[in-house]
């Protein structure tokens, strides 16, 4: 029971960043249909760059309280990725939005793959630690352990979530986002600037991606120029899982794919007597994506989204 709960908690912090990196897989799905696979690459270059941040303040003044510098670190990241999700969608998607489907989805391969150099040519090939400076408190619930950062990443996941949510839903940029989602050829003629409402999806797309890029880093301790591929390819599972297209299927694709993974590595072991361990976890992600893809390619909350189209 004690293993159960403690993989429960572990599946629902892992669970919360993937959700934050579908939303942004989601979100361009929704409006543009196509499938950024650069956005992984995005969250990996907020990883380091809220890492360069925070190593910066702490040579300069090792004093610095850690939740401050993380702060500090997430507020340039931020900016940073919103920028280059920008420039990402102006010029390497935007020209070829009437191009065959083909055509953006190499070029979004490419995208991902001189992002890993670039971020190889800056920041090397090694691995970059991220120091222990935020708050390690321990507690116990139900025989399982949970840390403070852990409860940190699942609060900030949350409340960005419901925050997106209510943009979509109660904001003019929102509206504007649904209707283009809808129709863009209709959009444009009910007066809606379509090229910016794209724009500005990729803008949030990749502030959320900034924000998982600094909670992956401070979870595992450590950032990596390769470090978007696999999780950017999690992100999409859980994208698929829920429902692509759908923001509320994001969400709960992200938290079950977190929950079954964290499961799958904490019972492999049992199931397969010993043969496998929890370092085949990934396998679970994949897994789940090839069933949802022959059971269900809809997802498990893409109804609206298949009907509407």
């Amino acid at each position: 029971m004690d293993i159960f709960v403690q993989q429960l908690i572990n599946g629902l912090v892992l669970g919360s960043i993937y959700a934050l990196v579908a939303l942004g897989y989601t979100m361009v799905y929704g409006i543009l249909e196509l499938i950024n696979f650069a956005h992984g690459e995005v969250t990996m270059i907020g990883a380091m760059v809220a890492l360069a941040v925070i190593g910066a303040l702490l040579g300069a003044n090792p004093d610095l309280p850690g939740l401050l510098v993380v702060v500090a670190g997430v507020l340039v990241a931020v900016p940073a990725c919103m920028v280059l999700g920008f420039v990402i969608e102006k010029v390497a998607y935007r020209p070829l939005r009437k191009a065959p489907r083909l055509a953006p989805l190499i070029t979004a391969i490419g995208v991902s793959i001189v992002l890993q150099n670039a971020a190889m040519l800056i920041w090397g090939r090694g691995y970059v630690s991220f120091p222990a400076i935020l708050p390690r408190g321990r507690h116990e619930i139900l025989g399982a352990t949970v840390t403070d950062l852990q409860i940190a990443i699942v609060a900030l996941s949350v409340l960005v979530m419901v925050g997106l949510v209510l943009l979509v839903e109660r904001t003019r940029l929102g509206r504007a986002m649904r209707a283009t989602a809808q129709s863009r050829e209709v959009a444009e003629l009910m007066g809606v600037n379509v090229d910016t409402v794209i724009s500005a999806t990729f803008v949030i797309g990749s502030a959320l991606a900034a924000i998982a890029g600094v909670m992956v880093s401070a979870y595992y301790g450590l950032a990596h120029y390769y470090m978007g591929f696999l999780l950017g390819l999690k992100a999409f599972s859980a994208a698929v899982l829920g429902g692509i297209g759908n923001i509320m299927g994001a969400v709960v694709g992200g938290m079950l794919l977190g929950i079954i993974e964290a499961l799958g590595a904490g019972y492999i072991g049992d199931l397969t007597g010993g043969f496998l361990g929890s370092n085949y976890q990934d396998v679970f992600a994949f897994l789940v994506l090839i069933l949802v893809l022959v059971f269900r390619p809809s997802g498990l909350l893409g109804e609206r989204v298949a009907n509407r189209a």
